[in-house]
């Protein structure tokens, strides 16, 4: 970290819950001074009357003054305000989430594109829980949209594949998660025993983002911080964390759930880094460390074609010139190659991966 990076990092209120209106108090924070923003805002639900069970119980629904606007206008106008100042706040290379029902989701993703956001992925949470529908005049809302995004077009956002395919038993994670809303233990209560939050956000959703869009000592910033889940789990994942949340009764129980929150040791907060974030090594260095030679015969691991190393690191098969990517994929007719993993070289009479050079190498950078 720089002087100047540690002299902006100490204005920063980090592992703070700030109060007041979220716009007003990102403005007041130092510019390009965040890593990623979760923002799970005013979903706008524009209820009408009260809603009961069955049984005739009343449901807890979300009826707070905070998601009541008096038009679509009126809450395109503060979507529009509040993403501006999440995005002044975010590193070139940072990026958002935002979380929403059928309600809003539409309108903050039309928001985003026109502010220069750049959508990488939305995801479904699918709710393995979700409340029924007791009114039974349309189907159960049984999921939630995310949008993914990077401050804007070209940004090197970070997304840790890797980590996320081992949470996912090896297997690509998909955009449609399946995981249930709060209950039990994890749902905060309040004096009276009533739900401390209306809309709280499962921890298993936090940690799922956290692990695969940042990385440890990142700062994550939650505009609507509600009873500070963001908070929670950046603290146990080892990030920083920043919360503007405006009702008190919110940041009170906040701040006692995170008091109590255990931060990992140091070796459990390693994932299981992606490909992309590992040290380049050129295929030229191989050659210029005598790991290969020129002259030298690789083989495609499917055995069907070959080439010749050459001494500044190019390949030559027939009349085919080029990288190990451009030579691979031009003798297979393909549009892209991975030379690392299509070529290899003999050694004790055994195929070897040329990859494997490339990892020793990369263990000696670290």
């Amino acid at each position: 970290m720089t002087t100047k990076t540690k002299k902006e990092a100490t204005k920063l209120p980090l592992n703070k819950i700030l109060p007041g209106e979220c716009i007003e108090v990102m403005n007041s924070l130092p510019a390009g001074s965040v890593d990623l923003i979760f923002a799970d805002p005013p979903y706008n639900l524009q209820l009408r009357g009260d809603l009961h069970r069955p049984d005739n119980s009343k449901v807890d629904a979300v009826d707070d003054s905070w998601d009541q606007f008096s038009s679509f206008g009126a809450y395109d106008a503060f979507t529009r305000d509040w993403l501006k100042a999440a995005k002044r706040l975010l590193k070139p290379n940072g990026a958002i989430w935002v979380i929403g029902s059928y309600h809003n989701i539409f309108r903050v993703g039309s928001a985003m594109q026109n502010a220069g956001y750049w959508i990488l992925n939305d995801v479904v949470w699918r709710k393995s829980n979700p409340m029924p529908n007791f009114r039974g005049m349309r189907l159960t809302n049984a999921h939630e949209t995310l949008i993914w995004a990077s401050r804007g077009e070209g940004g090197k956002y970070t997304f840790n594949y890797e980590a996320l395919k081992a949470l996912n038993e090896g297997i690509q994670m998909r955009s449609d998660w399946v995981l249930p809303i709060c209950t039990g233990h994890e749902r905060l209560k309040d004096e009276n025993g009533d739900k401390a939050h209306p809309t709280q956000k499962p921890e298993s959703l936090l940690h799922r983002i956290l692990v695969a869009t940042t990385n440890p000592g990142d700062v994550v910033l939650d505009p609507f911080f509600g009873t500070g889940t963001t908070g929670a789990v950046a603290k146990m994942l080892g990030r920083e964390f920043i919360g503007i949340e405006r009702e008190e009764k919110y940041r009170v129980v906040a701040k006692k759930r995170i008091e109590s929150v255990r931060k990992f040791d140091k070796e459990a907060l390693q994932v299981s880094t992606s490909k992309r974030a590992e040290p380049r090594v050129p295929f030229g260095q191989l050659v210029e460390r005598g790991m290969l030679r020129p002259g030298e015969e690789l083989t495609s691991m499917n055995g069907r074609h070959s080439a010749k190393v050459r001494a500044d690191g190019t390949l030559i098969s027939h009349d085919t010139k080029g990288s190990i990517h451009q030579v691979g994929a031009a003798l297979e007719g393909a549009p892209s190659c991975n030379g690392w993993t299509y070529w290899s070289f003999k050694r004790d009479g055994k195929a070897v991966p040329i990859d494997l050079l490339r990892q020793q190498i990369r263990a000696e950078m670290n």
